[in-house]
């Protein structure tokens, strides 16, 4: 089992920035990848970036590239999403993956955290 802990979130005027942090603890494999969802009112959930366990492999959605960039400290076993540019639309509850490969994925969640962008 992997437990991961969220942090960070809240309100933020349109142009801001925000930081969320995601800390795991528990079985982390030495292969595995995290990552950054969000899902607004009323919409699917959106995998917005991942990060490959060594932080050399990462990818975005086209809705927060150039914006978003996604980070990791192995040494915390934390992840981290940087959020520059804040739109209305990025309105979200986030929330934090950990997927322990072993052959087969194994998928872990954080509790979510609300950010909400406006004015």
């Amino acid at each position: 089992q992997v437990q991961l802990v969220q942090s960070g979130g809240g309100l933020v005027q349109p142009g801001g920035s925000l930081r969320l942090s995601c800390k795991a603890s528990g079985n982390i494999f030495s292969t595995n990848v995290m990552a950054w969802a969000r899902q607004a009112p009323g919409q699917e959930l959106e995998l917005v970036a991942t990060i490959s366990s060594g932080g050399g492999t990462k990818s975005y959605a086209d809705s927060v590239k150039g914006r978003f960039t996604i980070s990791r400290d192995n040494d915390k076993n934390t992840v981290y999403l940087q959020m520059n540019n804040l739109k209305p639309e990025d309105t979200a509850v986030y929330y934090c993956k950990h997927s322990n490969y072993d052959g087969i994925w194994f998928d872990y969640w954080g509790q979510g955290t609300q950010v909400t962008v406006s004015s």
